[in-house]
């Protein structure tokens, strides 16, 4: 398919419009890219400090920019880019990540490479921020859940493959190869893109609500809070899996835990893939519930490996499908404005990182390690308590964004008088 036919929506010979799977799976590559890219440095910190000269804990700071520049540049850079096409605009964002991480990858300095981070991290935050929406315009809308289900593929697969593997090539060769190796692929991903992915208009300037309008909508504030909560009781404890796995003493390594919980992960998305568009509600709830009974048997049962990977294999099954979910209410609250309202959701997402790690060493320095699946298991409760308080708002059924005319009336924007 040439770049001049990938303009135009997939049509089967009766005239539907068919599920653009080769589309949603490029998306799904650009997913992976973004969270690989993200979170690498926390497999590479002593490559990284050794070959810089500096310390573990600056390195760390890699990460942190990056989440900084997501959460800074996000939500102001997809409000001003609203009336763009939606393929031009990724394509420069994947153009942007791949110039900003190749100068960490040949970088002499800390502070330039700080800096990198920091534009990697906005260039990520505006690619997440129309993925989800950019998803549902290309497919059909009976088919809006499964094509949200296979563009999320992609984070899950990020953090189940995407640190061990940068890891691997920086033992192998040096962790400057494994920047310029994701940068590689994110520009192969870029080509891909720019053949097989259909474009999508920008939403006119009549049709837009202010962006203040967009985070008051009803729905979209108590999703924003699930993604919160339930980012930070999944964080906490991913990112200090090694301190809980060795009060354990069940000689689970981290590595072996984090991989049980990548391959469920996929599972969970799977599992949303099927019933996403049929039991919005009841899976969202499933969801919320396992992720909570996960946290449970990881505290009760820390002594007994079988039981530790059981709730791993809970834990990937019933997190590994929430983006979709999130990002399909989320697409629902935020109507018309669904790229606005999804900007937000790598904010809170990054926000979560950022807070897990000062809740889960806050949480260490008081108790040991069975305190992470404590918090994780309560922070689940209370993430589940919300997405029963929000089903008349937010979660409701799916369906893709209907486009609205410039002064129809809304329940949140008044007919033009």
């Amino acid at each position: 398919m040439s770049a001049a036919t990938a303009s135009v929506p997939v049509v089967a010979p009766g005239g539907e419009r068919r599920l653009p799977v080769v589309a949603l799976v490029a998306l799904a590559l650009i997913g992976f890219i973004l969270i690989a890219m993200e979170t690498m440095p926390a497999g590479l910190l002593p490559d990284i400090a050794s070959g810089m000269a500096t310390s573990e804990s600056t390195v760390g700071l890699f990460v942190s920019a990056y989440a900084l520049g997501t959460v800074i540049v996000t939500v102001p850079a997809i409000s001003l880019t609203r009336g763009l096409r939606r393929k031009p605009l990724l394509l420069v964002g994947v153009a942007g990540l791949v110039l900003a991480n190749l100068v960490t990858a040949v970088s002499p300095d800390v502070t330039l490479s700080l800096v990198s981070r920091f534009v990697a991290g906005s260039f990520s935050g505006v690619i997440w921020g129309m993925l989800a929406n950019y998803a549902i315009r290309i497919s059909p809308p009976a088919c809006s859940g499964l094509a949200l289900s296979i563009m999320s593929t992609g984070a899950p697969l990020g953090f189940a493959f995407g640190t061990p593997l940068g890891a691997v090539i920086g033992g192998v060769t040096d962790w400057r190869w494994s920047f310029a190796g994701v940068s590689l692929l994110a520009l192969v991903v870029g080509l891909i893109i720019l053949t097989v992915v259909p474009d999508a208009p920008g939403l006119p300037a009549a049709g837009r609500l202010p962006l203040g309008r967009v985070l008051g909508l009803r729905g979209v504030p108590i999703v924003l809070v699930v993604i919160l909560v339930w980012m930070l009781a999944h964080s906490t404890l991913y990112t200090y899996v090694a301190p809980y796995l060795r009060v354990t003493g069940t000689g689970i390594t981290p590595d072996l835990m984090l991989l049980v919980y990548g391959i469920a992960s996929l599972g969970g998305v799977a599992l949303v893939g099927v019933l996403l568009d049929r039991h919005p509600r009841a899976l969202l709830h499933g969801s919320a519930a396992t992720f909570t009974l996960a946290g449970a048997v990881l505290l009760v049962g820390h002594d007994s490996a079988p039981a530790v990977l059981i709730a791993a294999v809970l834990w990937g099954v019933a997190f590994g499908g929430t983006a979709p979910q999130l990002q399909s209410a989320l697409t629902r609250a935020g109507g018309d404005d669904a790229d606005i309202a999804n900007s937000f959701l790598p904010v809170a997402f990054n926000l979560a990182i950022f807070g897990a790690g000062i809740l889960g060493g806050a949480l260490l320095g008081m108790a040991d390690g069975l305190i992470l699946p404590a918090a994780m298991a309560v922070l689940g409760a209370v993430a589940l308590i919300l997405t029963v308080a929000g089903r008349g708002s937010a979660f409701t059924e799916l369906r893709a964004p209907e486009r609205r005319a410039p002064d129809s009336p809304t329940p949140e924007r008044p007919a033009a008088t």
